[in-house]
C-alpha cells in the first residue's frame, strides 16, 4: 500500500513533540510518531487488532535539512509489515 496524496499531505503538519498520534484515515488506522521538532517520522497504517496492535504498513521518513534549517528532501519510504 503506498501512502496517498492526501495522506501525505495530513502528515506533514506538525504534531505534538516527541509523542505518538492515533487518528483514522478512510478505513484505516494511523499512529503516527513525531521527532523532537514535532515532524511526523514514523507511520503505521493498517487494521486494529484486539490487543491494540496495528497490522499493516510501515513507513518511515527521511528529512534532511540545511544549515538553516530548511528542508532539501521529504521523502516517505515503506519499511514493511507491522504486526
Amino acid at each position: 500500500m503506498a501512502l496517498s496524496d492526501d495522506l501525505i499531505k495530513g502528515l506533514t503538519r506538525k504534531f505534538e513533540i516527541s509523542t505518538t498520534t492515533q487518528f483514522r484515515y478512510r478505513s484505516n488506522a494511523v499512529v503516527v510518531q513525531s521527532d523532537k521538532e514535532g515532524h511526523a517520522i514514523r507511520v503505521f497504517i493498517g487494521k486494529v487488532s484486539e490487543d491494540g496492535t496495528i497490522k499493516g504498513d510501515r513507513y518511515s521518513r527521511t528529512l534532511l535539512k540545511d544549515k538553516e534549517g530548511n528542508i532539501i528532501k521529504d521523502h516517505w519510504e515503506r519499511k514493511g509489515r507491522a504486526s
